[in-house]
């Protein structure tokens, strides 16, 4: 199991959004520089984040902004905004076991619980980090490098 990088990119986006937005417009060119990725990935993840209500995009050369205060939104938030998890279920479970095998016939029964404990934990850990923590680390680093 991996999630995949469209959450570390629409962190980096909420980064650069935060950082730039007062020098530059947050455009998709200006974004997908900075995360080094095509300018379609940017604005597909745009599009989902703005659907969920964490930002806003301007039409046209507007750039995006950030919808929220940074402390309301959470790893959570954005992990349900940008992956695409089949029905709330972050694990896929093999669609047909064997049911003439035991272990096939019962490997729900065993996995079925313990897999939605993982789930639930990691979001629970998701829900308690915010785009704020990450701002507040990034401004370290950036000046730390300008040391």
């Amino acid at each position: 199991m991996q999630i995949s990088s469209r959450f570390t990119i629409a962190i980096h986006i909420f980064a650069c959004i935060n950082t730039f937005e007062r020098e530059y417009k947050m455009t998709s060119d200006f974004l997908a520089a900075s995360v080094n990725v095509n300018p379609v990935i940017i604005r597909k993840l745009l599009t989902q984040l703005k659907g969920a209500g964490l930002i806003t995009v301007q039409r046209g050369s507007g750039g995006a902004s950030i919808a929220k205060p940074l402390e309301n939104i959470t790893f959570l938030d954005i992990y349900r905004a940008v992956e695409c998890v089949d029905k709330g279920e972050l694990f896929h479970f093999h669609e047909n076991p064997n049911q003439q095998c035991p272990v096939g016939r019962n490997i729900h029964n065993v996995l079925d619980d313990k897999l939605r404990q993982v789930q639930s934990a990691m979001e629970h850990e998701m829900e308690k980090i915010t785009i704020a923590d990450v701002i507040q680390d990034t401004q370290k680093y950036i000046a730390a490098d300008m040391k």
